[in-house]
C-alpha cells in the first residue's frame, strides 16, 4: 500500500499510465466516460484520454452529441480507467470545461485527415437514415476541401476534467484490494485516505 502512497496523484498516475503503455496489448489510454443526463440518468462509453497536465485530463468529442449535452446541462463527469494486464483501475471525479480554442486547434491537427473529414460529416448521435448518408456526405465534403487543410469544426472540442476525487486501485489477494482516494486540500495540495476494499 505505501509505494501507492505519493504527495501528487499526477505523479502516481503518470508512473502508472507508463507501465501500462508497456504492457497493455491495445488501448492504454482507454477510458470510460460517464456523464448525466437531465433526468438524472447517468450514461457510460469509452473513449482515449488525449491530455494530461496538472489542470486534468482531456478528451475530444463533438460537442453536439449525446455526451457534449449532457455536459452542457450538468458539468460534472467520471472517468475510470482499467488496465487488466496491472491488475489496476484508476478512478477519477470531477467537473468539466472546455480547453481552449488552439488547445482543440493543434490536436485537431494531429488527428489524420479521415478523421478530420469525419467530424465534420458526421451529426453525433444523432439517428442515421442509411450508411450511405454518412458515405455520400464524406464524399461531398472530401470534395469540398480538395487538398486544402480541414479546417476544424466550430462544434468539435475538447473537455478538461478536473479531479475532485482520484482513487487508485490495485488487486490484492484473497480480494483484500489496495485502495488509496486523494481530494484536493484546498491549499494546492492533496489529502490522502486509505479505503477497505
Amino acid at each position: 500500500m505505501y509505494d501507492m502512497v505519493v504527495d501528487d496523484p499526477y505523479t502516481l498516475f503518470e508512473s502508472w499510465y507508463e507501465e501500462a503503455k508497456q504492457s497493455e496489448p491495445t488501448y492504454p489510454d482507454a477510458m470510460t466516460v460517464t456523464t448525466v443526463g437531465e433526468n438524472g440518468m447517468p450514461s457510460a462509453r469509452i473513449l482515449l484520454l488525449k491530455g494530461l497536465d496538472r489542470r486534468g485530463f482531456v478528451f475530444y468529442t463533438n460537442q453536439r452529441s449525446r455526451k457534449g449535452q449532457q455536459l452542457a446541462g450538468n458539468p460534472n463527469c467520471a472517468l475510470c480507467f482499467f488496465w487488466k494486464t496491472l491488475d489496476r483501475q484508476v478512478r477519477v471525479e470531477g467537473t468539466v470545461a472546455p480547453v481552449s480554442e488552439a488547445e482543440a486547434d493543434a490536436y485537431y491537427a494531429t488527428r489524420p485527415r479521415g478523421s478530420q473529414i469525419g467530424a465534420w460529416a458526421s451529426d453525433q448521435s444523432q439517428p442515421l437514415e442509411s450508411r450511405a448518408v454518412l458515405e455520400a456526405r464524406i464524399a461531398d465534403l472530401e470534395k469540398r476541401f480538395g487538398d486544402a487543410p480541414v479546417p476544424r469544426p466550430a462544434h468539435w472540442s475538447g473537455y478538461r476534467v478536473s479531479p475532485v476525487r482520484i482513487e487508485f486501485w490495485r488487486e490484492g489477494k484473497y480480494r483484500l484490494h489496495d485502495r488509496i482516494v486523494y481530494e484536493p486540500d484546498g491549499n494546492g495540495g492533496w489529502t490522502t485516505m486509505q479505503l477497505f476494499p
